[in-house]
């Protein structure tokens, strides 16, 4: 029998000296481990992977992983309609203290230096006149916004949050590849990636004095706010919707930051005054962090053909009662071709050099820079100067020089000559590398760094410590290679100096006690509100094809339902549009039936996929408003394995879970109300529907047994009665006993209940429209007996529902282009 191996080779300090030993037996020069100043640090986060996953690295991966899926966060290619995985690696990126401050004040430099040119290209234009930038490159941009010209920003400032892109070179010196002003990037995948890193590497705070995030995200907040003209102002995230690819993160960072999430059409202006429209009427909104292109933000002011924008913006912000984060326009300086003059600008402007500088860059549109970069083509990297994909570029994005065949070359060539200044050419640049995991081994990999800064609350630059490193897909350490990377990794700033804990969470005496949960905008609680419909449909669409099955499967034991019941059964589901009725009643066609109401891929039928589909779809665009766990839930993918049955089973099961969620994890706001509302009056039209089908005159037992499966209250029956099924008794149970809570008369009094506690708009004390029907369909319901709710009364009752339905739409939902609610204007 072999001898046990010395405990010591499963010691992570001993794992992790044996995985850095081994990478740096292969790394180029110039990678961030191997040639590190403080290589104790990264032998301390080898150590935490190591305790974390033992000697398995492709383990320690999947972990890093599950913790990033948990926390819900993910990004869509475009093109694409369903978003992937964010991929997070489980080693994180260190930084010293001391080379991060370079960076950081490198950073607070190159963001100032955006805000001073910006400043002048909308402003006296004294760079453009004094031949500092050409005209060209300004007005030739599609980047430049010819309205905001002369237009003074509220607060003063263009720009609130400013990002870049930087490489390593292996000589360890930090350049800048691009700046990001339109609407940067990422800084909420840098705080989930944090959050997920640190439950993965649990002791890596502690032990190496990592820099918090929340301060930086604090002193955003505090900026913004700062720039607002009230005290305390509401301010939103604007985002273009969930197919946007970074629609995620905006979720997430709307909901740290305490942000509305809002999207075009829940905004309007009225007197130069923004507005977002809530459940309560119209409300005002001081500042906008944006996720919108400008070009799109106001058809009246840029594109005419917006649908996502906002009627009146500009004139709103003009006036300044409105922040825009970042400022329209202020996106110009974004296009490569402006990082061949700001070296030249810093020095103009400021006196000094850039303390970060940007790789070597020419641009086109000037004959010598032209020149040179035709006659030295093969050591360059070639790319569009603003954005638009020119001719000579078909492939889009950044091409090596070297890399193009005959053909490529005299098509670039050519249309260089045509339209010079749509190129530009950058230096190749050769990136350091950093570990990155490949299976069970560490490989290095080409990264960059995107760094991001905001204002604070005294209008000072404030830089997030870390960011995130984008890692290439490939060995290749070239730049234009890496691109937008393949993975993402936490950027850990560590040092000797005990860091302090911080938490967005005020001091328990700073802040005045409240127990009002915020705006709740009208779109938010169409969502909610349907996403109850949805869950309720499915789960009761769900309930009467199990009890379909139940009878195909018992067919042969002589328990079966009588055909006429079976036949109402199938009514009951065809007309609710989940499949085609079956054109017999034999058992496989019973059973193809329930498949296609479960299963099928028709879009045309509202099917148990589809309506789950449809659920999904809400909850994609709720990360604001749902828990992770929920909206995981929401988006399961439906069984595929199993029986029929099994699978009817396990969405039951995911149904009740779903339930379970909304009704412990959700605190009675607003938004639960909506949810609730939706749920109580689906349920009360399903049951509604279920008694016109089978309580007739000449209801059967088997009628009424099915009646009493889809309301879900076989035990509460015979509980009651030992003397078997009758009609009066079922009605009365499923229909008009307000302690049943799968009853009307429960679902009836909820709704009244969640109407009476909305908001209204008119302090007359009268009720609103939907609040009157409300009482009326109370009202029927509780003077009804179980010998008077005949047919007529059933119809009657479904028929008010519906209104009801109609009415809360009308006074709560966006209606379209219907008038913005003036009865309900507040500057709350």
């Amino acid at each position: 029998m072999a001898s046990a191996a010395p405990a010591s080779l499963f010691d992570p300090r001993t794992i992790a000296s044996r995985w850095a030993a081994d990478y740096c037996g292969q790394a180029p020069a110039g990678d961030v481990l191997c040639e590190a100043s403080d290589p104790e640090a990264w032998l301390a986060a080898l150590e935490e992977l190591a305790a974390t996953a033992g000697d398995s690295l492709d383990h320690a991966r999947d972990r890093a992983q599950r913790q990033a899926d948990d926390i819900g966060l993910g990004h869509r290619i475009p093109g694409e309609s369903e978003e992937r995985r964010w991929p997070l690696s489980p080693v994180p990126l260190l930084i010293g203290s001391e080379e991060w401050e370079t960076i950081a004040a490198g950073i607070a430099e190159r963001a100032e230096l955006m805000e001073q040119v910006t400043a002048d290209l909308y402003g006296p234009g004294r760079l453009v006149r004094d031949g500092a930038i050409p005209a060209a490159l300004v007005t030739g941009s599609p980047l430049f916004l010819r309205p905001m010209v002369g237009v003074t920003p509220p607060g003063g400032h263009h720009l609130h949050f400013f990002a870049a892109d930087l490489c390593r070179d292996p000589d360890g010196r930090w350049r800048a590849l691009a700046d990001h002003l339109r609407a940067p990037v990422g800084a909420g995948y840098a705080l989930e990636n944090r959050i997920a890193i640190a439950r993965t590497l649990g002791g890596l705070q502690g032990r190496l004095n990592v820099r918090r995030h929340a301060p930086f995200f604090a002193a955003m907040r505090e900026g913004l706010a700062a720039s607002c003209r009230r005290a305390e102002p509401r301010i939103g995230l604007l985002t273009p919707g969930r197919l946007n690819p970074s629609y995620s993160e905006q979720a997430h960072l709307a909901r740290y930051l305490g942000f509305l999430l809002l999207e075009g059409a829940d905004l309007a202006v009225r007197n130069d005054q923004l507005y977002v429209r809530t459940i309560a009427g119209l409300k005002r909104i001081d500042a906008l962090c944006r996720r919108v292109d400008p070009r799109l933000l106001d058809p009246l002011a840029f594109d005419a053909k917006s649908t996502i924008g906002v009627p009146g913006l500009i004139d709103a912000m003009a006036a300044g009662n409105v922040v825009i984060a970042n400022a329209p326009g202020a996106g110009m300086l974004e296009a490569p071709a402006f990082a061949a003059f700001l070296p030249a600008l810093a020095e103009r402007l400021n006196g000094t050099a850039l303390k970060l500088p940007n790789i070597a860059t020419w641009w086109c549109g000037q004959q010598a820079e032209r020149e040179y970069v035709l006659a030295n083509l093969d050591q360059l990297a070639i790319a569009p100067a603003f954005g638009p994909t020119p001719l000579g570029l078909p492939q889009g994005g950044p091409v090596l020089g070297a890399q193009l065949d005959a053909e490529a070359r005299r098509l670039l060539v050519e249309d260089m000559a045509r339209r010079p200044q749509d190129y530009v050419a950058h230096e190749a640049v050769q990136l350091s590398t950093m570990p990155f995991v490949e299976g069970e081994r560490l490989e290095p990999r080409p990264f960059t760094l995107r760094v991001f800064a905001a204002r604070d609350g005294s209008g000072q630059w404030t830089v997030l410590p870390g960011g995130f490193a984008r890692i290439g897909g490939e060995s290749d350490p070239r730049a234009t290679v890496v691109g937008d990377g393949s993975w993402s990794a936490d950027v850990c700033v560590h040092g000797a100096e005990p860091v302090l804990p911080v938490s967005l969470l005020p001091l328990a005496d700073a802040t005045e006690l409240r127990r009002n949960p915020g705006t709740l905008p009208s779109r938010v609680a169409d969502n909610l509100f349907w996403l109850g419909r949805y869950l309720e449909r499915g789960e009761a669409l769900l309930g009467a094809i199990r009890v379909l099955l139940g009878h195909s499967i018992s067919a042969d034991t002589g328990a079966a339902l009588a055909d006429d019941t079976v036949a109402r059964l199938v009514t009951l589901i065809a007309q609710g549009g989940a499949a085609p009725a079956p054109a017999g009643r034999r058992r496989r066609e019973l059973v193809d039936f329930a498949r296609a109401a479960i299963d099928g891929e028709d879009a045309r039928w509202h099917n148990v996929r589809r309506i789950n589909r449809l659920a999904a779809n809400i909850g994609a665009i709720s990360g604001d408003r749902l828990s992770a766990d929920m909206i995981r839930l929401l988006d399961a993918p439906h069984p595929v394995r199993g029986g029929l049955l099994d699978r009817a089973g396990s969405l039951q099961r995911r149904y009740a879970g779903l339930a379970g969620l909304s009704a412990e994890h959700m605190a009675r706001t607003e938004a639960w109300r909506f949810h609730d509302l939706g749920r109580r009056l689906e349920r009360a039209l399903a049951i509604t529907r279920a008694l016109a089908t089978f309580v007739t005159p000449e209801a059967t037992a088997d009628d009424l047994s099915t009646l009493l499966d889809l309301a879900d209250s076989q035990i509460s029956y015979r509980q009651r009665y030992l003397t078997g099924f009758a009609r009066l008794p079922v009605v009365d149970l499923v229909a008009l006993d307000p302690g049943n809570t799968r009853a009307i008369a429960f679902q009836v009094a909820a709704i009244g209940d969640h109407l009476a506690r909305l908001p209204v708009l008119s302090d007359s004390g009268l009720a609103e429209p939907q609040q009157a029907l409300a009482v009326e369909v109370q009202a029927m319901v509780a003077t009804a007996t179980a010998a008077s709710f005949d047919a007529a009364a059933v119809a009657a009752l479904e028929n008010r529902l519906m209104q009801l339905s109609n009415a809360i739409a009308t006074r709560y939902f966006l209606q379209g282009a219907e008038p913005l609610r003036g009865q309900g204007l507040t500057l709350a």
